[in-house]
Order: structure tokens, then sequence, then C-alpha cells
């Protein structure tokens, strides 16, 4: 067998101790074992510690924004061999047989592995995953930065592929956060128009600085009535819940409300509103591994990196702390020494 170090809580909330399990010392057929050099840390990871989800598995190895270094390869790999840099994201197989996946659409697979949903994730020296989802990281992007692009960045890239974003696109994006950060220079350098929406004052000329032409304060709803019949596509990236019905008016006909954060109600939605002028509400969960590579090079060519605070992988629970606290500007990268 073969024993990989991590770090694992053992009930909801409970501090993350170092922890060992073993696997198996033969990689499946398709599987990759990734020596893990940094691992970003999302909000996911921490509503999994908490168990807000009620699908936590204890002991729990959070972790699913994983840049590394291919170690060893099952029989059958041939994408990716020894010494290659590659990441890993939330989905960590898919059944590559359904329509889904034949149709490129590997996330939206109905038996899709999920990194740390039911195994253990990339708070650890090494992960596993299936061939398939061991993206390959380019030059220009930097191992250190590149964790939460697999998130993260797919998450806020995806919609601007699905949703037939064009330059002449207007984009509105809510929240200057995690997410909403790479949402903002994702869109500009896809050459849209881009409004952010903050509840922060203070960010107003950062959110400038990442892309945004426009900054309106999500608190004043007179400034976002304003908006009414503008924006083509609007990105949801926080996890609160919002005046929905002025967002859908700020929409153009045809726009659509996209959500990825992980809003706690249900969104009301009045059938006029919707129908009148052909406008829709939507969200999409990351992306297929093509649209994940595809989003590295765009990050390579344009050189986009996420706004990263770096933490010793031993001071996991103060980074996660952190998080927690609302601090993390804007995304947390644990390193491994």
């Amino acid at each position: 067998m073969t024993t990989i170090n991590a770090y694992a809580a053992t009930e909801a909330g409970g501090e993350l101790q170092p922890f060992s399990y073993d696997v198996p010392d033969e990689l499946g057929h398709d599987e990759v074992e990734i020596d893990v050099h940094s691992c970003g840390i999302c909000h996911s990871d921490l509503s999994m510690l908490m168990n807000h989800w009620e699908m936590t598995e204890y002991p729990f190895v959070p972790g699913h924004e994983i840049a590394g270094v291919v170690g060893r390869v099952g029989a059958g790999v041939s994408t990716v061999k020894p010494g290659d840099r590659v990441g890993l994201g939330w989905f960590s197989r898919s059944c590559m047989g359904c329509d889904q996946c034949m149709g490129g659409d590997h996330n939206l697979c109905g038996t899709r592995e999920q990194t740390i949903v039911g195994r253990h994730g990339g708070f650890a020296d090494r992960v596993r995953c299936a061939e398939s989802w061991a993206v390959p990281i380019p030059d220009g992007v930097d191992l250190e930065s590149a964790g939460p692009l697999f998130c993260g960045g797919i998450t806020v890239f995806n919609p601007l592929v699905q949703l037939g974003v064009t330059p002449l696109s207007r984009v509105g994006v809510v929240g200057i956060g995690g997410l909403g950060h790479l949402a903002l220079q994702f869109a500009n350098k896809w050459g849209c128009e881009v409004t952010a929406f903050t509840s922060t004052d203070a960010k107003a000329e950062e959110a400038k600085k990442l892309g945004a032409h426009n900054v309106v304060s999500s608190k004043n709803p007179f400034k976002i009535q304003a908006l009414a019949g503008t924006l083509d596509v609007i990105i949801v990236t926080v996890n609160v819940n919002l005046d929905w019905d002025s967002y859908v008016a700020a929409l153009a006909p045809k726009g659509v409300l996209h959500v990825v954060g992980a809003v706690p109600d249900p969104i009301p939605a009045h059938a006029f509103a919707l129908l009148s002028e052909q406008k829709s509400i939507g969200g999409t969960p990351l992306g297929s591994p093509l649209n994940t590579s595809r989003m590295l090079e765009f990050c390579a060519r344009h050189d986009i990196k996420p706004v990263i605070e770096t933490f010793p992988m031993e001071d996991v629970n103060a980074a996660m702390k952190h998080l927690e606290e609302g601090k993390a500007r804007y995304r947390i990268v644990l390193n491994r020494n």
C-alpha cells in the first residue's frame, strides 16, 4: 500500500489535523497520481468542512484547487506523463460514455466523481484522479497561481463559452470576491463592456483595475434600476440573496441572469418579466476538461492571474479562519514545502 499524508477533520467544523491514509500501490488503468505543489482554498471547502450541504463524510480532507506535477500514471494513460505540470478541480472522474461526456460536457455527467465528496482531496502531499481531469498547465501560468483557476477560474470562464458571449456583449458581474475578481478579468479580455456590482465602495477602484468599465453599488437599488434593459449577461458570483427583480430588469432583451454562487434561498422570478423580453435565469457547474484547458490558455495569453494570499500547508487552520472571517483578498493558496 502507498501512504498519502494529508490534513483532515473528524467532525463538522473541526480543526484540520495531520492525517494519513493508504491507497493501493498500483494505479488504476486510467489513473494519475499528482504530487501536490499547492492547493487553493475555496469557500466550498469551508462549506464542506462545516457540512452545510449535508453530504460530507469524515474524516474529511478538503482541497479541490490543486496544482502540481504528475508523479505516476496508470498503464493506459497517454495524455500526461511523469513530470508534467497539471491541475485538478472539483471533478476528478466522469464516465466517458454517457451523452454528456460524449458531447463534451463531462462536468454534467450524471455519475461524475467530485474531488472532495466521498473521497479525499488536495490538502495532502498527493492526490489521484482520472486522466481526463488531470488538465495540463501551460507555460505562462505559474503553479502557485494555477490552483484557484481550477475552481474559481473555470466557474466564471465557462459561462462566457456556454452563453455565447461576444466582444460586443455587455456583461455585469455581481460580487468582487474570489470568483468576481476573476470574472472581471475574463470579461474584459474577452472584449466585453464590463459592469461590476459591489456592496463595498472601497473596492471600486480595484474593480476598475481588474477590468470593470463601470462600478455600481449593489446597496443602491436606484443605481441598479438605472441600468434597466442594458446588460446582456449578469454573472452572479455571491452567495447571498439579492433584489432579483432589479437585476432581471437590468437585462437587455434575451439577457441571461447567470448564477454561479451558492445563493441560499430559491430565486423568485415573475413569469411576465422573463417572457416579455425573452429573458432567462440559469447557472453552470464549473466546466469540462476541454474548457478548463482553454481557460488556462486564455490566462497565459492575456496574463490573467488570481489575486492570492499564501500560507504554508501546515498553517491550514489559520488559512481557513482567514477565509471564514471574510478577510481573503481574493483567493488563499496553501503551499507545500
